[in-house]
């Protein structure tokens, strides 16, 4: 075996060790020894090994297979700008704290800035995004070779790190291919303070919620107290917050990700925070942000106002409201929230019978029952097929109990935020709201559906995704997956208003600005997305009504297959303001 074929092998048998499951290729000359050894650990049955030939979007999956797994996965590339293309994953894995490995290999260092082929200046390359970084030549393959790697994955806990592997010819077995292995048990990973000696971000400490010398940092929840609840790194937290808040008698402001379980939030709360004069009647004196809100202008605009005190547990997130101070509660597991807030008088954290009282309960009902009033004004006259609320509302009807959906960025969110109340108590929504970027969404929930696949293999779920048409377009690569690789069964809808409708909704959409709009912002591009798909071997159908979307997603697909539904792009403004003013007669 060459020295660079033992170095990867060391390497992938440690990332395996550690408990990386999935690993992500991308094909390349200087990270060949590393294919070799990935696919020598999948014939073990060790670690599953998808190849993708576009980093971009590889990067992608990857942090699908570990956004709702919560388990590291890696991807692997070769070196120079395949790196690069790895930047746009990183940084959502960074701001909404997914576990990702990035291994790139590379050339000895002894070659950078000599004008080597396809050799740059690696380490650093992602700068901040980055949660640990390491940079490894074959010298290091010794016996610390496996805590530095146990390292590395315990690190990825709290977002991204970049493993750079530096190789030396030749790259490539020579005689037979190394023998398997049988398979290893996983084991756990160390404590956040074994690190390497390279750069490491350690996450911050969580006090204990026992230690009466920090029961100043969480308050007394007293008075009128209204949840706002955003998207979390664990979409399984969310329904922990309900749950929670439920017990305390708390009404929640939610967007529309993760699990909600049983106890529902506020229907329609977005419009009900869009009405001024429902918001003046009912004005909180506490809003506790739980997570990263990132979908509405009236959340935001409730967190400016100074006359409303916020206090926000972030969950690990990065969140500030800009231009006024708030109180930051420093809890990063949502389960510790029944302990969190003391019971007015006490210095111990409220028992959630503790905390809660008729008066809060009331105060609850006041904001479910004029949501309820609203939901019913709008199911007495729905949005019209043909606009994006129509289709939301329409999806989230259809989905069986157990659905997983993942949401595409733009507006598809927003319709889901704005139109829809209620849903099956098993249905779980993500979306990659780290950056909100349109980037690698089609690869994300193909990842998301095959890590999801796999943990459920007894009782397999179903797998839908939601995006608009420039969202799938910018993405199309991502159904570039060879006759041997892994596919799940998923069902994207592609809400297709012919190019970016979200512009429609915001400042460059008003009609004084019409002239510039279609080449600036509308950018239609016709696309086929029936010879799209054909043409790489997906299935296409399109549903031009609410009952052909149920029965297209009422038969379990067979791969992943493509249902289409237009959408007026000059509807997205005026059907939006049309459900506010509907709101707003229904609370008076």
């Amino acid at each position: 075996m060459t020295d660079s074929l033992a170095f990867a092998t060391a390497i992938v048998d440690g990332l395996v060790a550690a408990g990386v499951r999935e690993i992500v290729l991308c094909p390349g000359s200087r990270s060949s020894p590393l294919a070799y050894a990935a696919w020598s650990a999948e014939h073990a049955g060790r670690l599953r090994l998808h190849v993708r030939v576009d980093e971009r979007s590889a990067g992608f999956l990857a942090l699908g297979l570990a956004k709702t797994s919560r388990v590291p996965a890696a991807v692997v590339t070769t070196s120079g700008t395949a790196v690069a293309n790895l930047h746009p994953a990183v940084l959502e894995a960074h701001h909404a704290r997914v576990p990702l490995v990035v291994v790139s290999a590379d050339r000895p260092a002894a070659l950078r800035g000599t004008g080597a082929n396809q050799t740059t200046i690696q380490p650093g390359i992602f700068g901040v995004a980055v949660h640990g970084e390491w940079d490894l030549a074959a010298a290091e393959a010794g016996p610390a070779l496996g805590e530095v790697l146990t390292a590395v994955v315990a690190s990825a806990s709290t977002g991204p790190v970049h493993l750079n592997v530096q190789f030396a010819p030749p790259l490539v077995p020579v005689g037979p291919l190394p023998p398997t292995v049988e398979p290893v048990a996983p084991i756990e990973p160390p404590s956040a303070d074994r690190r390497s000696s390279d750069r490491v971000a350690t996450p911050p400490a969580e006090p204990s919620l026992a230690d009466p010398t920090t029961s100043d940092r969480f308050p007394a929840l007293t008075g009128r107290t209204l949840v706002v609840l955003g998207d979390l790194p664990d979409p399984a937290d969310a329904e922990l917050v309900l749950d929670w808040a439920g017990a305390q008698g708390l009404p929640v402001v939610a967007e529309p990700f993760g699990r909600h379980g049983t106890n529902s939030p506020v229907p329609h709360g977005v419009l009900l925070l869009g009405s001024a004069p429902f918001l003046d009647a009912h004005l909180p004196e506490n809003v506790l942000v739980v997570g990263r809100p990132t979908l509405s202008r009236p959340v935001a605009r409730l967190l400016q106002r100074t006359d409303v005190k916020v206090m926000v547990v972030a969950a690990g997130l990065e969140f500030e409201v800009p231009g006024r101070q708030v109180t930051h509660l420093p809890l990063r597991r949502c389960s510790h929230l029944p302990r969190l807030f003391r019971a007015p008088g006490t210095t111990q954290g409220a028992s959630e019978r503790e905390a809660a009282d008729p008066g809060r309960s009331r105060w609850r009902e006041s904001w479910m029952e004029a949501g309820g009033a609203v939901a019913r004004a709008i199911a007495a006259d729905p949005p019209a097929w043909g606009t994006g609320p129509a289709l939301a509302r329409a999806l989230v009807a259809n989905l069986p109990d157990d659905a997983v959906l993942f949401v595409g960025s733009s507006n598809s969110p927003r319709d889901l935020d704005v139109a829809v109340t209620g849903r099956a108590a098993g249905v779980t929504v993500v979306a990659g709201r780290g950056l909100a970027g349109i980037d690698g969404c089609v690869s994300t929930a193909i990842g998301i559906s095959l890590s999801d696949s796999a943990s459920h293999a007894g009782q397999p779920r179903s797998h839908f995704a939601l995006m608009g048409d420039l969202t799938f377009l910018h993405d199309a690569n991502g159904l570039l997956i060879g006759p041997d690789e892994l596919r799940p069964d998923l069902t994207i809808v592609v809400a297709n208003d012919d190019g970016g409708g979200i512009f429609t909704t915001l400042e460059p959409g008003q009609p004084d600005l019409a002239e510039p709009f279609e080449r600036l912002f509308g950018t239609p591009t016709g696309t086929d997305l029936s010879a799209l798909s054909l043409a790489h071997g997906i299935a296409h159908t399109r549903a031009d009504s609410e009952a052909a979307l149920a029965a297209a997603l009422g038969t379990r697909p067979h791969g992943i297959r493509v249902v289409e539904v237009a959408i007026r792009r000059e509807t997205h403004r005026a059907e939006r303001a049309r459900l506010q003013a509907m709101a707003n007669a229904a609370l008076g």
